[in-house]
C-alpha cells in the first residue's frame, strides 16, 4: 500500500467556511491538486492617493511611472538547456514504451517548474502594485497578436503579460482598486511626458533620447509616465 502523500496548503481555509465544491485533479507532471470552493468576503484595502502607470516589457517585466523597473526572471530562458535536453531524450524514446512515459514526465516537470516560478513572481508583483496604488494604468496590449510574431512570441509568453493583466484585473476588483486599460494606439514611447512633443520615429533599438525641450528620457519610463497620464482620461 502506498504511503499517503504530504499535503501542502496554499493558504488556510477561512474560519467557519463551508466548502460547496471539492475538485481533485492531476496535471501533466503528475502532481495532485485539491481545489476547495468556499464563499468568502474580501474586504477592500484602505484608499491610497498614489496612482501608477505600467509599461510591460521584455528586458524588464514592467517599468513603472515612478522610474522603477521590475525584473523579468526569464524563467523559460533559465531552464532552456534543461528543457531542450529533456525534449531530446523524449524524442529518442520508442512510442508506447515505459521509458517514453518517464521521459515525457521529465519534460512535464520542467515545464511545471517554469510555470510555477513565473506564477509566483507575477502574484508578488501584482499584489504589491494593487496594495500600493489606487489607480493602475496599463496599455491595452493584444497579446494574442504579439505571440504571432516569431521574434517576440517566446519572450512575450515567458514574461507572462496575459497572466499579469489577468491578475491585476482580479485583484483590483477584489480590493477596491481601479485598473485602467489605455488605448493600445497611444504613442507612449514617442510622446515626451514633460512637454507633450511627439517624435516622428522611435525605433525599438533606441532605449533613451532627448526631447527638444531638453528632457532626457529612458524609453520605458517615459512610456509608463504617458500611460499613467492617460489613465484618468480612460477611466
Amino acid at each position: 500500500m502506498d504511503a499517503p502523500s504530504a499535503i501542502v496548503w496554499s493558504r488556510p481555509l477561512p474560519e467557519g467556511a463551508q466548502p460547496s465544491t471539492v475538485t481533485v485533479s492531476r496535471d501533466a507532471a503528475e502532481r495532485w491538486f485539491v481545489s476547495i470552493l468556499v464563499e468568502e468576503k474580501i474586504n477592500p484595502l484602505p484608499p491610497v492617493t498614489r496612482n501608477v502607470g505600467v509599461d510591460a516589457g521584455i528586458a524588464a517585466l514592467a517599468t513603472l511611472s515612478t522610474g522603477e523597473k521590475i525584473v523579468n526572471l526569464r524563467n523559460e530562458r533559465r531552464d532552456r538547456r534543461k528543457l531542450a535536453k529533456a525534449q531530446r531524450a523524449l524524442a529518442r524514446k520508442e512510442k508506447g514504451s515505459s521509458s517514453r512515459a518517464k521521459a515525457r514526465l521529465k519534460v512535464a516537470r520542467v515545464y511545471a517548474r517554469i510555470a510555477d516560478r513565473r506564477r509566483d513572481h507575477l502574484h508578488k508583483v501584482t499584489t504589491r502594485l494593487v496594495r500600493e496604488n489606487q489607480v493602475i494604468a496599463v496599455e491595452d496590449l493584444t497579446v494574442r497578436h504579439l505571440v504571432k510574431n516569431r521574434r517576440l512570441a517566446r519572450a512575450v509568453s515567458d514574461a507572462g503579460w496575459r497572466e499579469l493583466r489577468s491578475m491585476l484585473e482580479c485583484k483590483a476588483r477584489w480590493y477596491g482598486r481601479t485598473l485602467v486599460a489605455v488605448d493600445r494606439w497611444l504613442p507612449s514611447s514617442k510622446l515626451c511626458s514633460v512637454c507633450g512633443a511627439l517624435r516622428e520615429k522611435m525605433p525599438l533599438n533606441v532605449r533613451a533620447g532627448e526631447c527638444s525641450c531638453g528632457a532626457v528620457h529612458d524609453r520605458d519610463v517615459n512610456a509608463a509616465r504617458n500611460v499613467r497620464a492617460a489613465g484618468p482620461a480612460e477611466s
